[in-house]
């Protein structure tokens, strides 16, 4: 048996064992495709339930994602570059949020910011009442989402020579310098496919946001959230938003993924 007869008898193989999971992935999303004609689908896109959830959920993600990168950067260099004592439990701590239930970190989020929660009672001394309204649900998505791009920004640092950066300090850059110049450019792929992962993650959050703001059109219903409504009375309008969803989160993993050949191109 020659050897390109067996690598195609294997590929066969491993097509025909990996088939029966990729349809059971896929035909469910398929089938909400097929579920409504065009016109229906956009008639029902168009709803005023529909276009107030998409309204508020690209206003939510994209300060969720913005203020993630703002401070999850620093928080992946810290991670990727230094030594330090618990810097192990540190980083475990910040993946946490992927291993638990959402819903177990909306409960979180509501014992610590809620009306009885640790800081609660004092943000409302200055009048802050951060549960069921719409910086709560920026908060449940940042929670979350963030480990995403801070896992893929620290993937990225690690990534970069720490020969190159030695010898920019050689040449006398100061540490701003070099990371502005060098670090951050040749990391830059990892940090925008971060970035997309966590707006995606941020997009379909539904559990810590449903116990920590609400349910309230208009104010806290997100996307998934308004499916949700929508199922108990209108399915159309559920299998339509249900449709949106899956486009927008089709499009943030095309583009992650083609940052990601990018960087492995260049």
């Amino acid at each position: 048996m020659t050897w390109p007869t067996f690598r195609g008898r294997r590929t066969s193989y491993l097509h025909a064992a990996a088939a029966p999971l990729v349809f059971f992935l896929v035909f469910p999303f398929v089938a909400i495709l097929l579920s409504l004609s065009p016109a229906h689908l956009f008639r029902h896109l168009f709803s005023e339930m529909a276009l107030t959830a998409l309204g508020l959920t690209l206003q939510t993600t994209l300060i969720a994602t913005a203020f993630t990168v703002l401070t999850g950067t620093p928080l992946a260099l810290l991670l990727a570059r230094h030594r330090f004592r618990g810097r192990e439990v540190l980083d475990t701590l910040v993946d946490l949020p992927i291993t638990v239930p959402p819903v177990v970190g909306g409960v979180a989020l509501l014992f610590a910011f809620g009306r009885r929660g640790l800081l609660g009672r004092s943000l409302e001394v200055f009048g802050l009442q951060l549960p069921f309204s719409t910086a709560a649900v920026i908060m449940a998505q940042v929670f979350i989402a963030s480990p995403f791009f801070v896992k893929a920004a620290r993937a990225g640092f690690e990534g970069v020579p720490v020969r190159l950066e030695a010898a920019a300090r050689t040449l006398g850059a100061s540490p701003w310098h070099v990371f502005w110049t060098v670090t951050l450019p040749l990391a830059r792929p990892a940090l925008v496919a971060g970035t997309v992962l966590c707006w995606a993650r941020a997009l379909s959050e539904f559990g810590a946001t449903m116990m920590f703001a609400g349910n309230f059109p208009g104010r806290t219903q997100t996307l998934a959230l308004a499916v949700m409504s929508a199922m108990e009375s209108d399915l159309e309008t559920a299998l339509a938003v249900s449709t949106l969803a899956i486009f927008l989160g089709l499009g943030a993993l095309i583009l992650a993924k083609n940052w990601a050949r990018r960087a492995l191109r260049n």
